[in-house]
């Protein structure tokens, strides 16, 4: 196995309470480095594990688990788990998992997952959408669509999002969140390929040709994954579209990272916003 095999890497690094008597990571680990990486590999499809599978009426049990060593790591090795489905057959899915140290390949293995019926266990074909889904991912296709429009035409999606992100989780008051501009703005909404709305966010006008994002917002079990991304830059393409030259927007001191390497830069001083940390940052369209 090479790393050009796989399409999706988790990244991981070896913690202290990894490793063994030896000074290298215990047997035991890789499985779950394994579990880890397959969790990414969901996220990677832009699929919510629990939310998925109960919409497809269904789990996936393992049914076997191998492993080769070929190597050891240790303390401190930053690690790429590299994880592919190599087939799909009538109720299983055979999930290939390697463990790389730069380009070396230390570990890999096989898991066989069994799609099943959650109360019995009993094996059930593997639904259409969701192999077609894997297949697609495998053979390089996109796995989200972000749709721009207005609030008529996504609010719901769009709405349900915030609620969820910044009302329910963030608990910034309702009365903060909702306002008269969603009505005006520009909305972006990234659907996965079931149709699941899965992150948002507005642009409007903040003064004549500086555009301003704001209300990005990623469910939490595909944040990490590259869905917010793709909701900023459809974003600043609306922008774009529209003439505006600038981008301005107020990022959570948490989220900050992710604007900087989005190519915003920071102006100004930190500040509050409805009790949370946030910073004025900008970039050119």
């Amino acid at each position: 196995m090479k790393l050009q095999d796989f399409r999706f890497f988790e990244p991981l690094r070896v913690r202290w309470g990894e490793i063994d008597a030896q000074q290298v990571v215990f047997n035991a680990h890789y499985q779950n480095y394994f579990d880890v990486a397959v969790g990414g590999y969901w996220r990677g499809l832009a699929l919510p594990y629990m939310e998925t599978m109960d919409q497809l009426g269904g789990d996936l049990f393992v049914r076997k688990a191998t492993l080769e060593y070929l190597g050891s790591a240790r303390y401190d090795d930053q690690l790429r788990i590299g994880v592919r489905c190599e087939r799909i057959g009538h109720s299983s899915l055979q999930m290939l998992c390697a463990v790389f140290r730069g380009t070396e390949l230390l570990v890999h293995g096989e898991l066989i997952y069994v799609f099943a019926d959650r109360a019995s266990a009993s094996p059930r074909e593997v639904p259409a959408e969701l192999r077609s889904l894997i297949e697609g991912f495998e053979a390089g296709e996109p796995v989200v669509e972000v749709r721009v429009g207005s609030w008529a035409e996504l609010g719901a999606e769009a709405g349900a999002i915030r609620q969820a992100v910044f009302v329910d989780e963030q608990k910034i008051p309702a009365e903060m969140e909702w306002d008269s501009a969603d009505e005006s703005c520009v909305h972006a909404v990234a659907f996965n390929r079931f149709g699941q709305a899965l992150a948002t966010g507005r642009l409007l006008e903040h003064v004549p040709g500086v555009a301003k994002i704001g209300r990005m917002a990623v469910l939490r079990s595909m944040r990490g994954s590259r869905i917010g991304r793709e909701v900023l830059e459809a974003l600043m393409q609306a922008g774009r579209q529209r003439g505006e030259r600038e981008a301005v927007l107020h990022a959570q001191l948490s989220a900050a990272g992710f604007y900087t390497r989005a190519g915003f830069v920071q102006r100004g001083a930190a500040f509050e916003e409805a009790g949370i940390g946030h910073v004025e940052m900008v970039r050119a369209l």
